[in-house]
């Protein structure tokens, strides 16, 4: 009991730190959430991280609640799964909750507007980072490449639903991994 309170405080501190020091949204907490989860907690290796985003980009909500509570999971169980999502979610509830309080206030600055535009610069290279982080760790081969090359154009290209997207890719994956474990080749 003392080590799963313990753990889910190291979940908890760990993910609001995240959620602290992280602008941009859930894609700019990517490069985080791998630092601190696989690197320095060694809570889960880089392949489970990335079925972590994976599944969190295919279900409903939030990448970064989504990713924190599948971590918080399988790292500690639904109490694990509170911890991370409450520390993830909490400082970004605080922020928005005084910047609603002066809201009108908070516009008319120019050095608010300008630290924003750094902001978003800054959030542009942690979405890169994410992204070459992510194609490092996944599967190098032709269906691989084809999948993420149709997928990209039908995002991209013609404003498809990211969410059929995703169930059609995982669909395609699925038949080829079939396809080839039929004919005794592996992926």
């Amino acid at each position: 009991m003392k080590k799963n309170l313990t753990l889910g405080l190291q979940l908890f501190l760990t993910f609001l730190k995240i959620g602290l020091v992280t602008f941009g949204g859930g894609y700019a907490m990517i490069p985080i959430i791998e630092r601190e989860v696989t690197e320095k907690r060694r809570w889960l290796t880089g392949e489970e991280l990335l079925d972590v985003v994976a599944i969190s980009e295919s279900t409903p909500g939030p990448i970064a609640i989504c990713a924190a509570s599948f971590v918080g999971y399988r790292t500690a169980g639904v109490f694990g799964a509170f911890c991370s999502t409450f520390g993830v979610v909490l400082p970004s509830f605080v922020i928005i909750c005084l910047i609603a309080m002066v809201l009108d206030a908070f516009d008319q600055f120019a050095v608010v507007r300008y630290a924003f535009f750094g902001i978003r610069a800054g959030v542009l290279a942690l979405l890169v980072k994410a992204v070459v982080s992510m194609f490092k760790k996944a599967p190098k081969n032709l269906p691989a490449y084809l999948i993420m090359a149709a997928s990209f154009v039908a995002v991209a290209v013609f404003s498809a639903n990211v969410l059929v997207v995703i169930l059609s890719s995982a669909g395609i994956g699925l038949g080829f991994a079939l396809i080839c474990r039929k004919r005794g080749h592996e992926l």
